[in-house]
């Protein structure tokens, strides 16, 4: 079982998401653990600020050090102090996520997210607070909540039970683990019916071969048509 707590000034923005299908089940299931915490509850002033202007001058607010620092010792002096963990912090700097990143990810107790918002957080937390800074895509978003929904579904699928039957990872997991992993081919899939209109005149068909039962001819068009996912990390 692995754990994920998330670091959020907008903790219900996760109320939804995590209620339904898999990641519901998974965690009624005692699969995967899945905590949210409001940054807000490791500030004292009365308006419960936790942004600030930037030294030197610029645009925008950056939030602060102090709460986000404190937020992440509580949860890592919870009863997941022993246990194996990682920090991370969304930022469109940090390395990119891959599928390899979320087979290691995988194979951890403890999972801190923790999300900016504003102009963005601190140096300081990416400095000193955070084991690693990840980016899910060379853009900008408003913060950190939906790169966290994206690791988590990316990383709890890969916990055993959580998608089911074991059968339907074998193409997911990476191979090569000892070294860093190869990734996994994503190739074209296609169902029923055999042949769609769309329109008259138009058809659209699936490829002869997928319907020959060769086995050995179905898997070379896979492989001649598919695309590697999840490459090492450089």
């Amino acid at each position: 079982m692995i754990r994920f707590d998330i670091v959020s000034i907008f903790p219900h923005l996760f109320d939804c998401y995590f209620q339904e299908s898999l990641l519901k089940r998974a965690q009624e299931n005692g699969l995967i653990k899945i905590f949210i915490s409001n940054v807000r509850d490791w500030v004292e002033d009365k308006h419960r600020s936790v942004d600030e202007k930037l030294f030197g001058g610029g645009l925008g607010m950056v939030m602060k050090v102090e709460p986000i620092y404190k937020a992440v010792m509580a949860l890592r002096k919870s009863e997941m102090k022993n246990k194996k963990a990682k920090i991370i912090l969304f930022t469109p700097r940090g390395k990119r996520f891959t599928q390899n990143m979320a087979y290691q990810f995988s194979k951890l107790d403890q999972l801190i997210m923790i999300c900016g918002r504003y102009e963005g957080v601190d140096e300081r937390v990416g400095k000193y607070i955070a084991d690693e800074q990840i980016s899910i895509g060379d853009y900008d978003l408003m913060g950190g909540e939906l790169p966290a929904m994206v690791v988590i579904e990316t990383v709890a699928r890969l916990i055993p039970g959580v998608i089911g039957k074991s059968e339907f990872l074998k193409e997911h997991i990476p191979s090569a683990r000892g070294r860093g992993g190869r990734g996994f081919i994503e190739y074209p899939q296609y169902t029923r019916p055999e042949v769609f209109e769309p329109q008259k005149g138009v058809r659209w068909r699936v490829p002869k071969v997928l319907l020959s039962g060769n086995h050995k001819e179905i898997e070379s068009w896979r492989k001649s048509h598919g695309k590697l996912i999840g490459k090492k990390n450089p």
